[in-house]
């Protein structure tokens, strides 16, 4: 059996690291990116075809010349502002670059997808931690579009026999303990890079939007999970996929919250340096709470996160901070890794 695996999006940060994990598996990920959001640079464990998710000939020409099995599914549009601002681009791209995706996976006759999706998908819940049986109530285009994914992967698979896992991720951050990749979008709009900017000076003051809200300190609590523990999920995944598994939904996290003066306070522990910041009001649609109930994943992939302490998170992105600062050439060595 083939263990090419099509990873679109593999270029960006989340797919970066998953490349990673796959070719310490013994798989051999094949990017497909157009690197749009990702970088070339952060390509490094297996063979690179660029495009885009609506070429179908050529995504059906990369699947067969690469024997693939299965397909990881990484490449959207992430940022919950401009989906506001942008629906239609979202929509686009995210679900019709899916379509095309899938189309082009049942005339190369794969059946087998792991896709990436988002806790965007909840909304704002009634109850913390979110259970995957949490009525889905997006309040933006991006967790719309990736909750209409979700949907039509089950129809397809109805339908076309595709079988699919969903990971819903809450706060995907940290680097690669190793140091070869990590986080660097542009615009950055993550919590923890933007606090480890503002320490180092290489950003202005960090905002907490919102001091009054039901927590312990006031701030937003939201549930972090090291990248190396999603890129762990996704290749347990697709295994379980292999093995003749059932399709699944299931959430990625920690169970654990941790506020925004908590991260902040981290990032002054282990960094030595203040962390100038501002009180801002609440933005619209921030939920106080965001905490995953990660049972499920336990249950059924027998994933668990290990690497997804605060402290471990923080130093592995404090290190790629202080040596990859934002707007180095990638070829200069910052493998500045943006996307999904």
């Amino acid at each position: 059996m083939s263990k090419s695996i099509l990873v679109t999006g593999g270029a960006g940060y989340v797919g970066s690291h998953a490349c990673k994990a796959l070719a310490s598996a013994g798989y051999t990920p094949v990017v497909y990116d157009n690197l749009s959001r990702g970088h070339r640079a952060a390509v490094r464990w297996g063979p690179f075809v660029e495009g885009d998710l609506d070429d179908r000939a050529r995504l059906v020409t990369a699947m067969r010349g690469h024997s693939v099995a299965a397909v990881m599914h990484f490449a959207a549009f992430a940022y919950v502002g401009e989906s506001v601002a942008e629906p239609e681009l979202y929509y686009r791209n995210n679900v019709g670059g899916t379509l095309a995706l899938l189309a082009a996976m049942r005339e190369a006759e794969i059946d087998r997808i792991v896709f990436s999706s988002t806790c965007a998908v909840y909304g704002s819940p009634a109850e913390v931690p979110i259970r995957e049986t949490a009525a889905p109530h997006p309040v933006n285009p991006y967790g719309e579009t990736k909750l209409a994914i979700e949907r039509a992967l089950g129809w397809y698979g109805n339908a076309y026999g595709i079988r699919s896992v969903a990971l819903r991720y809450f706060n995907a951050a940290g680097a690669d303990p190793a140091g070869e990749i990590g986080e660097d979008h542009e615009p950055e709009t993550h919590l923890i890079p933007l606090v480890i900017r503002a320490a180092l000076g290489q950003a202005g003051p960090i905002a907490i939007f919102g001091t009054d809200y039901p927590t312990p300190d006031g701030s937003a609590v939201r549930d972090y999970i090291h990248v190396a523990d999603l890129a762990d999920a996704h290749v347990r995944a697709l295994a379980h996929l292999a093995d003749g598994g059932a399709s699944a939904i299931l959430n990625l996290g920690t169970g654990t919250g941790h506020s925004v003066r908590a991260v902040i306070a981290a990032v002054e522990r282990l960094g030595g340096r203040e962390v100038p910041r501002r009180e801002a009001p609440r933005r619209a649609g921030d939920p106080p709470s965001l905490v995953a109930d990660p049972s499920a994943a336990a249950a059924g992939l027998g994933w668990r996160a290990t690497q997804s302490d605060l402290d471990t998170i923080i130093r592995t992105a404090l290190a790629w901070h202080e040596r990859h600062p934002p707007g180095v050439n990638p070829a200069a060595g910052n493998l500045a890794v943006g996307g999904g």
